[in-house]
């Protein structure tokens, strides 16, 4: 028997998501089937079997997430010792219990007793649903959800029966025992009305979206800096490529920002670099990650070696990982790496951006809208501009203050002046 361990996709992973199994615990695989899928760094990774087995015993199910390494089933290949374990000569399911077992053995009795505190002999079951007994008190088992509806109808939970597991009393239970409610009731006493709140559980993508960013800003600390960038240049040096006629990729104000965030970490290698629990991990090309929206939810796909690419190229690749994102076709080589990404909301009108680090990278740089004003010139005059407003956010375990305002500050020039998005990286300084 062998037990099969969260694989490691990419240098900087810490963990993943599974969110498929393709096999049963019981069936048998053959060597280069595809046994679960693992989502890290925002793609979907397929792992195959090493060798022909039988699947044992899964351990983490779908929607969990774990660290590498860590097991999340039990298999047996046929080159084992002794072979395959054969499924009828062992228990299938470690929490299964015959039907006149008492309640204190089922699995979510063992929970509660361990979160409460409680022996065996506390935990006690009745038609009504599930009770726990601590001292001289009888706590009804039921979800927060219909504490709260029984609560606001003035019903009693000691009455209702319970349907769900070891007789844990749902919001279906409280409505049930509503409907039950005698008919004659004096005005007083009749229950005030509630709406039933539409609750869905979260998908596999979201589940990974959410503790991805939760994750980010409990452990990151974040710190911003904004600035004001007049893109008047630029604007007219994209409308002067787009309209040669030459029948090139259209190149979009986002390209013109990966391009500026390559030449910038080019001239600051300083910054091409992030914090890992092995310790901080520099990077030799200017990888910059573009935020994208999906039918899948949020990708990030990579633009690599920005900063030696030249501006044609890099809308090229842009449109290409645009495309494949949109498909849901983004290949493991697509994410993960670099120290930044972009996340442009300027399309839908907002003014500026906020934005959430994606781990394990150390900056993300968040693009508002153009806006028209006049600022005065040198001799005072009102002259027209068209700014942006650009949001750096900044990991302080590794990025000091006036480095990532130089950084910005560098960003904003190859913007304010396009040309030198033309050209390639200035000297490098240390």
């Amino acid at each position: 028997m062998a037990e099969l361990l969260m694989p490691k996709f990419g240098l900087t992973m810490t963990e993943g998501q599974i969110v498929q199994w393709h096999r049963k615990s019981g069936e048998r695989f053959a060597k280069g089937e595809v046994l679960f899928v693992v989502e890290t760094e925002k793609v979907a990774n397929e792992v195959e079997a090493e060798a022909d087995g039988e699947l044992l015993e899964i351990l983490a199910g779908e929607g969990d997430v774990l660290g590498v390494g860590l097991p999340i089933a039990r298999v047996a290949y046929e080159d084992d010792a002794g072979g395959p374990v054969p499924v009828s000569a062992r228990n299938r399911s470690s929490d299964a219990l015959p039907s006149n077992a008492p309640i204190s053995d089922a699995p979510s009795a063992r929970k509660l007793m361990r979160d409460h505190g409680l022996s065996p002999a506390d935990v006690v079951g009745s038609g009504r649903g599930g009770r726990i007994m601590k001292g001289d008190v009888l706590r009804v088992i039921a979800t927060p959800l219909a504490r709260r509806v029984a609560r606001q109808n003035g019903v009693d939970l000691h009455e209702v029966t319970g349907s769900g597991p070891n007789g844990r009393i749902k919001v279906a239970d409280v409505e049930q025992a509503l409907v039950a409610l005698p008919k004659d009731l004096p005005p007083a006493a009749v229950p005030v009305p509630f709406l039933q709140p539409d609750i869905k559980k979260p998908d596999a993508s979201r589940l990974a979206t959410a503790r991805r960013v939760q994750a980010a800003k409990r452990e990151i600390p974040h710190f911003y800096l904004t600035r004001m960038v007049n893109v008047l240049p630029l604007g007219r040096l994209r409308d002067d490529l787009n309209g040669d006629g030459a029948g090139r990729v259209k190149i979009s104000v986002t390209h013109m920002l990966v391009k500026a965030l390559g030449l910038a970490l080019a001239e600051m290698p300083a910054m091409n670099r992030i914090w890992t629990e092995e310790g901080i991990l520099s990077f030799s090309t200017a990888d910059i990650g573009m935020v994208a929206e999906t039918v899948q939810g949020l990708r990030i796909p990579v633009f690599r070696d920005v900063g030696r690419l030249p501006l044609d190229d890099v809308a090229r690749m842009g449109a290409d990982l645009a495309a494949r994102a949109r498909d849901g076709k983004l290949a493991a080589t697509d994410v993960g790496g670099g120290v930044i990404s972009v996340s442009n909301v300027g399309m839908f009108g907002a003014t500026s951006l906020t934005p959430i680090i994606s781990p394990p990278q150390a900056m993300i740089l968040g693009v508002g809208a153009e806006q028209q004003m006049f600022r005065p010139d040198e001799a005072g005059q009102a002259r027209l501009s068209r700014e942006i407003c650009l949001t750096l956010a900044a990991d302080h375990r590794i990025i000091d203050g006036a480095d990532a305002a130089r950084f910005l500050q560098l960003v904003s020039r190859n913007l304010e002046e396009p040309l030198r998005l033309l050209r390639s990286a200035a000297a490098v300084n240390a």
